[in-house]
């Protein structure tokens, strides 16, 4: 995957508001648990009341709590609290503050309730301080200076300082709820109040997720997109720079998954990258700290949870990686498989194989099932797995939180929000192991696809080309020419030494496998010389720009190729400037005039995928009239001309004699009828030209020549020539 990052670096922009996007939305996500957990320990246990800073106090309760208080805390709560019309009144305070001054009140508050209230806990307080009965305590004790009730109370302090904080929490709050009720506070209305106000915050949070949520995903997918939208013309580009010596390396089925299903594996991780892979840390370790502010002491079980999740995944892909690397070699095969047949359908019904085809793709297919059940069933176990261990761990939560709710150390809110952080930071884990499931077939589709782009290319390209010689315009040079296939050990070609000038036909023949077509492969840089070299126009190939060298070439190939599209479409393919005139003649030069005149909707019949809807001598004649439509310097015919029949053949090559008097032609043929009157015949026998000349100084002096045209001629035909 790190090979194809450099194709993301264009779209970082968009990756920084996504970023921001999630630590927007994470932020909300961690936020929710603590509100539902205030929703019940604040909004249903404590009626609203959500610490010891009371709103508004009596000026009787908050004197009696401030003889309860050392001095430095009395100054601190008369700096945040202001008397008016007998009531104190909190002044607005910043969190940190609040909290201290919570605190502080809580103590007096405890205190308070203790000597002035009813039951057991108030008359141990009073009998400690031996108060008289019938006396009130609380004037007793606005009587004595601050020092000594501060010696008076040291033990007390200590002993609530010790208490649970969750303990004088309550008591506090129960205090409160008594002062309020005295003032005359509808309790039911405040605390209705908090409610509303909590939960509209909360559904607040959940707007802005949902809003980054959808804005995370959208922009996700338009990356993801984008990239397998340059991947794909990355690939597309490189294959078409291809020589015949890379694509040999890489099969054609190959190269269509390699462009389709290993992009669309990239583009689903990439899409899925955004969203969770970059999520799910935040997640995980904003829930981590949450739980660390919540309750330290049950860490261990997120530690558990976790090494409960890697050992599961471990084991799983343990399994499972092998089988994901061969998954693709494997829709690789059943696409070479199915395009085979698909295409041999003729000939597999001409020799009644159907049976023996439909057995090589059942099988082709059952591996490709067998492969994809094996990680499905494997990837099975993930999710049950992961959801007994989250089941399991939260029933430990509880088990182990029941006791400190128990004892007072924690309350039941915080317990509900402790196991939806531990739940958070599980699922942060549980997300990444749902992209690691994604992310091995992703990680060896990106290595296919990174093949195909650092493929090396056989064929060096100039920037420019170099100058055309005027005086050899047309001309196509073979100066000891040799060839020989990447990786094989002899020559395909000799020492090939020749010139074909415009306005003149050379003509090449020779037994099967002599090279023929390789030779004019050549001209075009399919494949580039072992030794000597090739010129066009006095320049080396090699000087030339590909484009510039293929605008001088007309080429028609051994099988005539056609794209989908019309008639008019495939004629004009090489000259989409030509006109209506130009492309009928170069109709009626090819032989092809008469059959599309013939159609309904003539130059613009459809022609289906690969040609399949005309014949192969129609074909043959559309690539034909292709090739003149581009009125090029130097044609080249490789054995185009052998679909045809000898009547069409002749009147063909007689045409086009007229048209291309200027050009040169080079013509790979079978029959000698149709090299009879070129100006100039090669002959190869085993990559080595045996004889150069007409055809009735062939016949005379090259017997290599003699042998070939005595097996097509007749003896009458072949004492005529001599």
């Amino acid at each position: 995957m790190l090979k194809l990052a450099k194709y993301i670096k264009k779209y970082v922009g968009i990756i920084a508001v996504i970023v921001v996007l999630l630590f927007i939305q994470a932020s909300c996500d961690l936020s929710l648990p603590e509100y539902t957990s205030n929703i019940v320990n604040v909004g249903i246990q404590q009626s609203g009341i959500e610490d010891s800073a009371a709103d508004t106090i009596r000026e009787e309760t908050m004197g009696q709590l401030l003889l309860l208080m050392r001095q430095e805390d009395q100054e601190t709560v008369k700096q945040h609290y202001t008397l008016e019309d007998g009531l104190w009144t909190r002044n607005k305070v910043y969190k940190k503050t609040r909290e201290e001054l919570s605190s502080i009140l809580a103590k007096s508050m405890v205190m308070l309730y203790g000597i002035t209230g009813e039951g057991s806990q108030a008359e141990m307080m009073q009998g400690e301080m031996k108060v008289a009965e019938g006396v009130d305590v609380m004037e007793m004790m606005a009587k004595i200076p601050q020092e000594q009730r501060e010696q008076m109370f040291a033990e007390a302090y200590e002993k609530i300082e010790a208490m649970p904080e969750s303990i004088v929490a309550q008591s506090s709050i129960a205090f409160i709820r008594e002062e309020y009720e005295a003032q005359g506070v509808d309790m039911e209305q405040f605390q209705n109040r908090y409610l509303i106000k909590t939960g509209a915050v909360m559904l607040g949070y959940a707007i802005v997720i949902m809003a980054t949520a959808i804005l995370v995903t959208f922009l996700s997918c338009r990356v993801a997109a984008s990239l397998s939208r340059d991947l794909r013309k990355q690939v597309f580009e490189k294959v078409i720079s291809f020589s015949s010596a890379e694509f040999n390396q890489f099969s054609t089925a190959s190269l269509i998954t390699r462009s389709t299903n290993d992009i669309q594996q990239v583009q689903m991780l990439v899409t899925m990258l955004f969203r969770i892979v970059l999520y799910a840390p935040i997640m995980g370790i904003g829930g981590i700290v949450k739980v660390l502010n919540t309750n330290a002491s049950m860490t261990w079980v997120i530690a558990l949870a976790l090494l409960l999740i890697l050992g599961v995944v471990f084991v799983l892909f343990a399994v499972a990686m092998p089988r994901f690397k061969r998954l693709q070699k494997l829709i690789d095969r059943l696409n070479l498989v199915t395009r085979e047949i698909l295409q041999g359908v003729p000939v597999i019904r001409a020799f009644s194989t159907q049976k023996r085809e439909e057995e090589r793709f059942e099988q082709a297919n059952k591996n490709l099932m067998k492969t994809n059940l094996f990680v499905n069933r494997c990837m099975t176990f993930m999710m049950p797995a992961m959801m007994l261990i989250m089941n399991g761990i939260t029933v430990l939560i509880v088990w182990r939180g029941a006791y400190g709710i128990d004892q007072g150390s924690m309350q039941v809110g915080d317990l509900m929000a402790f196991i939806q952080y531990t739940m958070m930071v599980i699922m942060a884990f549980l997300m990444l192991t749902a992209i690691s499931i994604m992310l091995p077939r992703a990680s060896v589709s990106a290595v296919r696809i990174s093949e195909v782009l650092e493929t090396e290319c056989v064929l060096k390209e100039v920037e420019t080309s170099k100058q055309d010689d005027p005086d050899k315009k047309g001309v196509v040079e073979f100066r000891h020419v040799s060839f020989a296939y990447p990786g094989a050990e002899e020559n395909v070609l000799t020492d090939i030494d020749f010139t074909a000038k415009p306005g003149q036909t050379t003509a090449i023949i020779g037994s099967t496998g002599c090279g023929k077509s390789t030779l004019v492969n050549l001209i075009p840089r399919f494949y580039d010389v072992t030794e000597g070299e090739i010129l066009v126009d006095g320049v080396n190939v090699r000087d030339l720009t590909l484009h510039d060298l293929h605008d001088k070439l007309g080429y028609v190939p051994q099988k005539g190729v056609l794209f989908s599209g019309t008639i008019r479409s495939n004629i004009t393919y090489g000259a989409p400037d030509a006109t209506e005139e130009e492309m009928k003649k170069a109709a009626k030069i090819a032989q092809a005039y008469d059959f599309i005149s013939e159609k309904t909707e003539k130059f613009d019949s459809p022609i289906s995928q690969g040609g399949t809807n005309v014949s192969g001598g129609q074909k043959q004649r559309l690539s034909i009239a292709r090739a003149v439509a581009k009125k090029p310097e130097i044609y080249i015919f490789d054995d185009s001309f052998s679909a045809l029949d000898y009547k069409t053949d002749v009147v063909l090559r007689s045409a086009l004699k007229k048209e291309t008097s200027n050009a040169t032609t080079i013509i790979v043929a079978q029959r000698i009828s149709t090299i009879l009157h070129a100006d100039q015949i090669i002959v190869l026998e085993e990559g080595k030209i045996a004889g150069i000349g007409t055809h009735e100084e062939l016949l005379k002096n090259c017997e290599t020549y003699y042998q070939i045209a005595s097996s097509q001629l007749s003896k009458e035909e072949l004492n005529h020539e001599q």
